[in-house]
């Protein structure tokens, strides 16, 4: 390799360094400098992490090959932007704007905007816009409205408009910051470049071995060997890892421990050494002094493969002849039912109306930026430690522990800071991974997936089949509906009975229906395995419910929005299982949707054209809070010398707000102490010095650590009061013997009941949130291009701790319905190997100020922490069908299956004009319906 001397004027300063001048990248470079502010992600230009200015343009620094760039050009990055006490306006404003989740775009996004404002101190809105797409800024968490909003904010102040002590977050004047919008702790280091993420970390880790992954390169085959002898001699290579190297068993332990499965959790390897049952299956691992050395290694390693027919979709794999993808376990590994009221099929045969269909869901990727990435070690006192993406530290510790055969109390489990999940980060793969590796060559280890790599080995959301029916009376009074759900879980079973379990909750809710006859049911194919995903196992329930909903309507005469009205939940009613609510929001949900309902069905009429025509789509939905009966939290919090509190707690947080909700929700407990914000500190994500939480997954971890902390703040204030009703200091404790830590405990199993094995019967959540979602599009009739005009949701999660978070989970999670619905996919292994191949949503493709809104009924719960709920996950139940149900409105095809691309939508209007449009035939899945509920009538099976 051929070195070369450079100079360059990097922030101000001028920096000689040695570099290759072939291969390497600027930012390489700069990151070898250590100014890690300067992220990397997609490696092909497509999501603008890594944009600095050179000589004043912005500059997609992965791109940018070294060589090209001319001795003594000047360079800006994050780190010369500002200073913790003297910041930009632009991270002032990307701080109390709450334009800060994840913060792996952050840097990207603010170096973006400066070279906008240095160009342009009065931008309009459309031109920021325009300029973030020109430079390919992508943000997966935000959904960009407030990355907007704090673009205008900063330029304010750049023209004199505003000072920076009137963009920063002042102290509500009561001291209570539970409802505001103070700003996240994690925001300052995240906006200022200096948070360091996976890689970052490993490239400050001492006599760090880099990994590559071996991929096979088909989806379906026999291993009958794996010749390394090549990769083991290539330059820098320390060892070629196979599952011969792994000390135990080599497989995930994800139970599925359900009495109607067919499977027992336990097929997927850490490293394959069977089968290939997927195009991302990790046949070895390389292990080797840089990233670039492992990867050519990689490429070194033959492996002697047998194919097998590749069954890409549940309905090729639940064929009568399909061979079993996991020998001894049936591909349709799990059926569930729900039962409530008369047989639907009687009663919908005597309803005045019925609509029927047949829908798909697309197996939707995350798209999260960053991609996947991990390190391990063996510490000084002989403990495992993993550093990763993981939204459960302690689920994780017990799948992986037997599979690498390593004991698990002395495994240590870090979150690192981390560039969002959005739910794939559930599935334990990556930290077996690292583990393994360290285990195997006795060196810390870091593991950096690329992008299309990322792709092919995470979960996805699973891809669904249904066939429904659904019925009302004359008056438009839902009588009952029957269903079948298949959910395509691809090549392993993990959680797939808890997924199949959703599908008999959340299809028709929120609306009351006397009479259900539904199954729902989880299979197996050769295709990325589907893991947990925002709305968990609801949008695919959504995708069929919310379409027929308009269908009925529209059969019975009825105005969409109206029919929903007179058909949502109020009290005194249950939901498909049988359960009612603690609180029953909806019609003043829809009382406020009305009338920009009203408003947007006029400006569709009014704007359509001859060749665009508009359309607007009305949705309701609803998830729960706790996903299961007798969830558990603990959290820590001490008192300590100088007056302060930490709290410990592993809130798994990955963009969220665990750290802002942690905050605030130690501060409202303790308000009887006085204490500041500033007087709480947070120990977070550290299995060796926190206590287990459980894992951020069913919208749950603000009530659960919520209800903990109020039970924490209890026993600690308790030991520190005094007789005569002051506090102890923490010296007055440790005279007085009185300990100074206090752990409390949250608990569900008194309030909820698992459901009934044979009929769905049941309640195993604490709490619901609930909305509604509107959207109106415009549909090109030359193209087949469907825009999203506007957007606008009305939710109710309880009362909200912090006001800039939960639009943010609003804003993005709206976001991710749109490419949900439009463009977002990953079925083809090459196409959708990338983000723009995949169908990322960039910020042209979302609404943006009016016509993207979000309002809150704050309707207190009583179960909940001062009245709180959870939040994200109901922005991600069912917008996507209200883009579905507005092309409907717009130009009369109804898309069925997702997502609808402009080919699709061209093609259905294609069929209208030429008089063949007809519904796609029902899904067959190899057995008849209502034969096998009435095999679960007549064969109940219980827990024990």
């Amino acid at each position: 390799m051929a070195v070369m001397k450079k100079t360059l004027i990097i922030n101000g300063v001028e920096r000689m360094f040695i570099c290759d001048p072939e291969n390497d990248t600027l930012a390489d470079v700069l990151r070898r400098l250590g100014l890690t502010g300067t992220k990397v992600g997609c490696r092909a230009g497509q999501c603008g992490i890594c944009s600095v200015l050179l000589d004043g343009e912005v500059t997609r620094s992965c791109l940018k090959k070294i060589r090209a760039v001319p001795y003594y050009a000047r360079v800006e990055t994050i780190e010369g932007l500002g200073t913790a006490q003297s910041l930009h306006p632009l991270q002032l404003a990307w701080m109390v704007q709450g334009a800060v989740q994840c913060g792996f775009c952050t840097p990207g996004f603010i170096m973006s905007a400066k070279g906008l404002l240095d160009q342009n101190q009065d931008p309009t809105r459309e031109e920021v816009r325009a300029w973030f797409r020109k430079n390919r800024n992508a943000c997966r968490c935000t959904g960009y409205k407030q990355i907007v909003d704090a673009v205008m904010d900063a330029a304010k102040v750049l023209r004199g408009e505003k000072t920076m002590a009137d963009l920063a977050f002042r102290m509500p004047a009561d001291g209570r910051i539970y409802g505001s919008s103070i700003p996240r702790p994690a925001a300052l280091g995240k906006v200022m470049g200096a948070c360091d993420y996976g890689d970052d970390l490993a490239q400050k880790t001492p006599d760090v071995l880099h990994l590559a992954v071996v991929l096979p390169g088909c989806s379906h085959a026999r291993i009958k060997g794996l010749d390394t002898s090549e990769a083991e001699k290539a330059p820098g290579v320390f060892k070629v890892i196979t599952a011969r190297d792994i000390r135990g068993n080599n497989r995930l332990a994800l139970p599925t421990a359900h009495p109607r499965a067919k499977a027992d959790g336990l097929e997927q390897p850490i490293i394959s050494d069977q089968k290939v049952v997927r195009f991302g299956d990790v046949l070895a691992l390389v292990a080797a002094e840089t990233p670039a050395q492992a990867r050519a290694a990689a490429a070194l390693v033959q492996p002697d493969l047998e194919p097998l027919p590749e069954y890409p979709t549940a309905l090729e794999a639940s064929a009568p002849d399909a061979l079993e993808i996991h020998p001894g376990v049936p591909n349709l590994f799990v059926t569930l039912p729900v039962l409530k009221g008369e047989e639907a099929r009687k009663v919908l045969d005597e309803s005045a109306h019925t609509v029927s269909g047949s829908f798909y869901s697309t197996r939707q990727p995350h798209l999260v930026l960053e991609p996947d990435t991990a390190q391990a070690y063996v510490d000084a006192e002989g403990v495992l430690t993993i550093h990763c993406k993981a939204l459960a530290l302690q689920v994780t510790i017990d799948a992986i522990s037997d599979g690498i055969g390593f004991p698990p109390d002395k495994m240590r489990m870090i979150l690192n800071p981390t560039g969002a999940s959005f739910g794939y980060t559930m599935s334990p793969e990556t930290p077996a991974l690292v583990a393994v590796a360290a285990l195997a060559t006795g060196r810390p280890v870091s593991l950096t997936l690329s992008y299309p790599e990322h792709q092919h080995f995470t979960g996805k959301r699973a891809a669904s089949f249904s066939n429904a029916r659904l019925g009302c009376d004359a008056e438009g009074k839902l009588t009952g509906v029957e269903y079948e759900l298949v959910y395509d879980k691809g090549c392993y079973t993990e959680y797939g009975a808890a997924l199949a379990e959703m599908g008999t909750r959340f299809f028709t809710l929120p609306y009351y229906l006397p009479n259900v006859t539904g199954l729902a049911r989880s299979v197996l194919s050769n295709h990325a395995h589907s893991t947990a995903y925002r709305g968990y196992g609801s949008p695919q329930g959504y995708t069929a419910s919310e379409q027929l909903m308009d269908m009925l309507a529209e059969k019975s005469g009825i105005d969409p929005f109206e029919f929903r009205y007179k058909n949502v939940i109020r009290p005194g009613l249950t939901s498909q299982n049988g359960h009612g609510f603690a609180v029953y929001p909806m019609i003043e949900i829809l009382d406020r949707m009305r009338p920009r309902y009203q408003a947007l069905k006029e400006r569709a009429a009014r704007e359509s054209t001859d060749r665009k025509k508009r359309g607007v789509g009305i949705v309701c939905g609803m998830f729960n809070v706790t996903g299961y009966s007798g969830d558990h939290a603990e959290v820590a919090l001490e008192l300590g010398p100088d007056g302060a509190v930490t709290h410990f707690n592993t809130w798994e947080d990955q963009g969220q707000g665990g750290d802002v909700g942690t905050l605030v929700l130690t501060h409202e407990a303790l308000r009887p102490l006085g204490i500041r914000p500033d007087q709480i500190k947070m120990v977070m994500n550290d299995t060796a010095l926190c206590p287990p939480t459980g894992m951020a997954a069913s919208s749950r971890s603000h009530l659960m650590a919520g209800l903990a902390t109020l039970d924490a703040a209890r026993k600690l204030m308790d030991a520190m009061r005094k007789p005569d009703g002051a506090f102890r200091t923490h010296a007055e404790m440790t005279a007085e013997n009185i300990p100074t830590k206090y752990v409390g405990i949250s608990d569900t199993a008194a309030a909820t009941t698992p459901l009934d094995l044979n009929t769905g019967q049941g309640d195993p959540s604490i709490e619901y949130t609930f909305g509604a979602f509107l959207a109106e599009v415009e549909v090109d009739l030359d193209t087949g291009q469907t825009r999203v005009v506007a957007m606008h949701t009305v939710g109710d999660v309880g009362v909200i701790g912090n006001k800039a978070v939960v639009d943010g989970q609003a804003y993005g999670g709206m976001m991710h319905t749109i490419g949900f619905a439009l463009s977002e996919n990953y079925f083809d292994v090459k196409k959708h190997a990338t983000l723009a191949g995949a169908g990322f949503p960039y910020i042209d493709m979302i609404p943006d100020g009016d016509d993207f809104t979000v309002e809150y009924v704050e309707t207190p719960r009583p179960a909940g922490p001062h009245g709180s709920s959870g939040c994200a996950e109901l922005f991600q139940t069912s917008g996507h069908v209200a883009v579905i149900n507005a092309i409907y409105h717009a130009v009369g095809v109804r898309v069925h299956d997702l997502p609808a691309t402009p080919e699709k939508v061209l093609a259905l209007l294609k069929a209208k004009a030429e008089g063949r449009l007809a519904p796609p035939p029902p899904y067959f899945f190899g057995e008849d319906f209502y034969d096998t509920i009435e095999e679960i009538k007549t064969n109940p099976v219980s827990w024990e």
